[in-house]
This record gives structure tokens, C-alpha cells and sequence, in this order.
């Protein structure tokens, strides 16, 4: 039945099953890093490439890779994981266009409704990692900002990464939105800006090694 049709109480019946089937499939998963990016970017993107890079190194420590599951800069991301220690995981949405699922997840789910899907990215999520986007990258972006400015979830490094990309937008945030007394210093420092995959991963994974999720290197 299209969702739109159907009466409200039946679809709060098949929001409820999305999240069940959510948390029953990765109840299991430990740690993750969430990483977002555009799905229109091809492999000879240099943002491609440094997504792939982040993601195999941070798998290779373990930690389980989690992205929208689809083309772009989550296949980079979860091409990165496929095969290596860390689980990648692909938390697939239906849309009208940019739905197809990557080939590279060890774990497919799909999602029919955008806050169960967001809620699942980052209930699992230690560190995120966001790449460039658009509508879709900057929604999920501020909406951890918000949770962790609000304390609704825990501190966790927010890394974006690739500098040219969004420095108009950090200007923008610090000169206009704080000069307008509508963002603090806090606020702006809630997340970190670097230009490549082993700067994010140096981030992350000092912040795990400090919550004594990860051993000290070597």
C-alpha cells in the first residue's frame, strides 16, 4: 500500500517495524564510524578516493563502517570496509532517483522513512565523518551537530573533511551566525575540518583510544 494512502494508524505500525528490524540487525555491531558524502560523485573524485582511504583504514582497526548504502561517497566508503575487519554496513533508503544499493556491504538494510534510517546512522555511531554533499549531507550533518549541542547524545568527533569544500560554509557559520549571537564558541567547536582521510582517522581514533574502546598504538 503506497505510504501516503495509508490511514495513521497503520503506518505507525510500519514505522515501528523499521526500527525494530534496525536495532535486531546490528544490536550486535559495536563501535562504528557513520560517513556521509553526495551520491553523485564517481571513483576518479578526489573525494571519492579519500573516503575509500578513511574507511579502510578505520576498518582495518576494527570499527564497523556505516553509510546510507548507496552510490558516491558512501560506496567509496563502504567499498573502503568490504572484506576488511570492520563490518560495512549500508543503511539503504527507497527514493526516486540515487536508491540502488552498492555491491560492497557485509549488512544491507532498507529503510522507507528518513528519521528511522538517520536514527540507525547514528545510534551505532562513535565518529563521524562527513565528506562533501549536498541537501541530504548537510540535514544528517546538522542534525548530530544539534543532538550533541543539545546533549541529546554524547560527545563524538564530528570530522569534516576536505577544506576548500566547506570553508564558505564555516565562514558563514562563524562570521554570521555567531556575530548574530545565534551560535557561541562552544558551538563552533563541536566539530573538526581537515583535508585528508588519515587526518580524520588520526582524530578518530585518538578519541576512541581515550574511551579505552581501542589499545594504544603501537
Amino acid at each position: 500500500m503506497d505510504d501516503l494512502k495509508m490511514p495513521e494508524a497503520w503506518r505507525m505500525f510500519r514505522i515501528q517495524a523499521e526500527l525494530v528490524q534496525g536495532i535486531e540487525h546490528l544490536v550486535k555491531l559495536g563501535p562504528a564510524v557513520t560517513m556521509f558524502g553526495s551520491a553523485r560523485l564517481s571513483q576518479d573524485n578526489r573525494y571519492y578516493q579519500e573516503a575509500e582511504k578513511l574507511a579502510e583504514r578505520l576498518s582495518n582497526e576494527g570499527l564497523a563502517i556505516i553509510t546510507g548504502g548507496g552510490p558516491g561517497i558512501m560506496e567509496a566508503a563502504n567499498r573502503g570496509a568490504y572484506g576488511r575487519k570492520g563490518s560495512s554496513v549500508g543503511l539503504n533508503i527507497h527514493l526516486p532517483m540515487e536508491q540502488n544499493a552498492n555491491k560492497f556491504q557485509d549488512i544491507s538494510l532498507y529503510f522507507r522513512y528518513f528519521f528511522v534510517r538517520k536514527f540507525m546512522l547514528v545510534k551505532h555511531a562513535v565518529g563521524l565523518a562527513i565528506f562533501p554533499g549536498g541537501f541530504g549531507t548537510m540535514d544528517e550533518l546538522f542534525e548530530v551537530l544539534t543532538l550533541v549541542q543539545t546533549e541529546k547524545i554524547k560527545p563524538i568527533p564530528i570530522v569534516l573533511i576536505c577544506k576548500d569544500y566547506w570553508s564558505g560554509l564555516l565562514d558563514w557559520m562563524k562570521n554570521t551566525m555567531a556575530t548574530h549571537h545565534c551560535l557561541d564558541s562552544n558551538d563552533l567547536a563541536l566539530y573538526s575540518v581537515v583535508d585528508t582521510a588519515e587526518e580524520a582517522a588520526q582524530i578518530i581514533l585518538q578519541h576512541y583510544r581515550q574511551m579505552h574502546l581501542l589499545p594504544e598504538a603501537l
